[in-house]
């Protein structure tokens, strides 16, 4: 038998131990790789996301508090302090006139007195006019606010709370520019009321539910959420509606909007007829700030600065060197009102009032509404571009005051104007050296456009005082070259700012 040879034994051994450093090498070659990779890693990470700062959160899903499964328990806490309201308006007419078209159909061209003659007088007849509403109390001896419309030239109210019980209503104050009114009831004992909470707090977005009397259907609840705030629907001066998809129909007028807290924050107001999911309400915080007045006067008193303003347009905003249009541009200042007094001058910007932003005229006259009578307030206005404070004793505002006056800017010339001589000083009851007076304008120029018209005075050309011809002249030629002008109008007893450019 043949003997092994010796060296494939050492051979075999010697293979084997190049495998296992062969297998090392490579674990540790892996491993290096790896170490270096993480580190890579960690470098970039660190660079981009220094130590300390957060990591960034992956958008979760919307809370369930958020989205309402029932309104159950809201709707039973607040519903007991929501009311509805029938009204009674008495029309009288003749005998068969009584029509809802408020004549006799034999009246036609001859009149009434034609058929008198004949058949003597006819006997007068009462017509019932009735409408249905809604409305809140506010306080447990029966105070209820409501719309003015619901209830203005009525001649019996009749309040049926949640129990059923009907009382006669009086009313103690209304204000038809806002369209709220103040009612009370005399009840037999202490009534639920709401809790009346901040709109200017409410948020576009968050829940809301209307409680009222829809089309006569008793305590009927609607949900939906905050569409927008700040809403101008042409109602009146004031507007300042909440928009909401909570529908709300006719007889809902009234009724409140509350939010998830139970909490009045609104007064259901308007409807877009052809609309469905646009309903409106006005902020309940509107209705506390005249509701001292409601019950004491009856109506409300507002403030009155004694200036004319109006919207600065960006016509007017480059050639005044403004650098947005933010702020109401003074056009007309008083003579002898509050304003006159603290120094506020014609072409003066109105940026604050009492630490509030004024964005434009429909913010001031908001603002200035709810400042009472013998009131301090503090103006930020801007003259040439500074800054500069009054302090303002507020007045009452008459109803013949116009405050808002809003013109339509054009973008090029096209004005003839002459002197204002003696005999036009007289006619126009103003001071011969008031301006110069238009006497044709360019038809279909933007002058045309602008509104302005012939026998408007022009009183100042870039915040220079116009006092004859030669002057107007000159001031024009400068702002041709500018491509830009700013005219103080005054028209009857109105003054107000327009801009012109030229392309």
């Amino acid at each position: 038998m043949a003997k092994k040879p010796y060296f494939s034994i050492n051979m075999l051994e010697d293979s084997m131990e190049n495998k296992n450093r062969k297998t090392f090498f490579m674990f540790l070659l892996a491993f290096l790789v790896a170490f270096f990779i993480v580190s890579f890693v960690e470098v970039l990470r660190s660079s981009f996301f220094p130590s300390g700062a957060p990591e960034i959160q992956t958008a979760s899903a919307v809370s369930p508090e958020a989205m309402p499964g029932s309104f159950s328990d809201l709707t039973e806490r607040v519903k007991p302090a929501v009311v509805n309201i029938s009204t009674t308006k008495i029309l009288k007419g003749r005998n068969g006139s009584g029509s809802p078209f408020g004549r006799s159909p034999f009246s036609g061209p001859f009149g009434d007195d034609f058929f008198e003659r004949f058949f003597g007088d006819m006997p007068q007849r009462e017509l019932k006019q009735r409408s249905l509403g809604s409305g809140f109390i506010i306080s447990s001896d029966g105070y209820i606010f409501t719309n003015n419309h619901v209830v203005e030239q009525t001649d019996k109210i009749l309040v049926k709370v949640s129990d059923g019980k009907e009382y006669e209503a009086k009313i103690i104050g209304t204000d038809s520019k806002t369209d709220i009114a103040l009612i009370k009831i005399k009840p037999e004992n202490n009534l639920p009321f709401v809790e009346i909470g901040d709109s200017d707090a409410l948020r576009v977005g968050e829940w809301v539910i209307a409680i009222g009397n829809p089309f006569g259907l008793e305590q009927t609840v609607t949900a939906g959420i905050v569409s927008a705030k700040g809403r101008v629907i042409g109602a009146g001066v004031y507007d300042n509606f909440i928009q909401t998809d909570a529908s709300i129909n006719p007889g809902n007028s009234g009724g409140p909007l509350f939010n998830m807290a139970g909490k009045v924050i609104g007064i259901n107001t308007a409807i877009v007829a052809q609309g469905q999911g646009i309903g409106f309400a006005i902020p309940i915080n509107m209705a506390k700030s005249i509701l001292d007045d409601l019950k004491t006067k009856g109506k409300v008193t507002r403030g009155w600065l004694g200036i004319s303003i109006q919207n600065i347009t960006e016509d007017i905003a480059k050639n005044i060197n403004h650098k947005n249009k933010n702020g109401a541009l003074v056009s007309d200042v008083f003579k002898g009102d509050p304003a006159d007094i603290a120094g506020i001058k014609v072409g003066d910007i109105i940026t604050e009032i009492n630490g509030k932003p004024v964005k434009d005229t429909h913010e001031l006259l908001l603002i200035i509404a709810s400042l009472h009578v013998g009131e301090k307030a503090t103006i930020k206005a801007l003259r040439d571009g500074k800054e500069i404070l009054f302090k303002i004793a507020v007045a009452e505002r008459k109803d013949k005051h116009e405050i808002a006056l809003t013109k339509k800017a054009g973008e090029y010339f096209g004005i003839s104007v002459q002197e204002v001589t003696k005999d036009i000083a007289k006619q126009l009851e103003i001071p011969q050296d008031a301006g110069v007076i238009v006497t044709d304008i360019e038809e279909g120029s933007p002058a045309d456009d602008v509104g302005i018209q012939p026998n408007d005075i022009i009183a100042q050309v870039n915040k220079i005082k116009i006092t004859s011809i030669k002057q107007y002249n000159s001031e024009m030629n400068k702002a041709t070259q500018k491509k830009g002008v700013m005219l103080l109008v005054k028209r009857g007893k109105a003054n107000f700012f327009v801009g012109l450019h030229m392309e």
